[in-house]
């Protein structure tokens, strides 16, 4: 059984990979809706859509609590979706058959979508530990504002579009600004 089971596995492994490298360039980013290749600042913008979707009493401010039912909401969305998808008879339950057909990589047209990717990474703190950033409330037009300024910012031939080359650069500013920041500042000289 184990060795059918990791056999399994390298074989989804095997075929998520190539469907990586089969993918187009266009449609590597998530926020590049037309796939043409660049990003446009209503496409860069609609990241907030479902952040704004989260204001349940549409106040114009996101709290902790809205956060987290969104989530909850989003990920129970996700499970349905991942049961509709391995019940392919659509009887509502999944048969071994079913099973063993989705881990040995049937459904690559679903991995493909997901950007060839079974997983994605997840950020956990530990038990009990809180993050000063999600306890915060979100207030939804001041972050428009801030990533209209990081289009601005990000666009630097001012056309309107984000290419593939201004947001690896992008990516770049923001991992040396990260680094910088968690450096420590030199110690001040000791005064006479």
């Amino acid at each position: 059984m184990k060795t059918v089971l990791i056999t399994a596995c390298a074989a989804a492994l095997l075929l998520s990979a190539g469907a990586v490298s089969a993918q187009s360039p266009q449609r590597a980013s998530r926020i590049d809706a037309d796939a043409d290749g660049r990003v446009s600042r209503a496409e860069f913008l609609s990241r907030l859509d479902r952040m704004a979707a989260a204001d349940a009493d549409h106040d114009g401010s996101i709290t902790p609590d809205e956060r987290r039912a969104a989530m909850q909401m989003r990920v129970a969305q996700r499970r349905d979706a991942a049961f509709t998808r391995l019940d392919a008879d659509r009887d509502g339950s999944i048969s071994r058959a079913e099973f063993e057909a989705r881990s040995q990589g049937v459904d690559r047209a679903s991995r493909a979508r997901m950007g060839g990717h079974g997983a994605r990474r997840m950020h956990r703190s530990p038990e009990g530990a809180t993050s000063p950033r999600g306890e915060r409330t979100i207030d939804v037009a001041q972050a428009r504002e801030r990533m209209s300024q990081a289009f601005a910012r990000l666009d630097k031939d001012n056309d309107g579009y984000l290419t593939a080359e201004e947001r690896r650069a992008g990516r770049m500013e923001r991992g040396q600004h990260r680094r910088d920041m968690r450096r420590p500042s030199p110690a001040a000289p000791a005064s006479e």
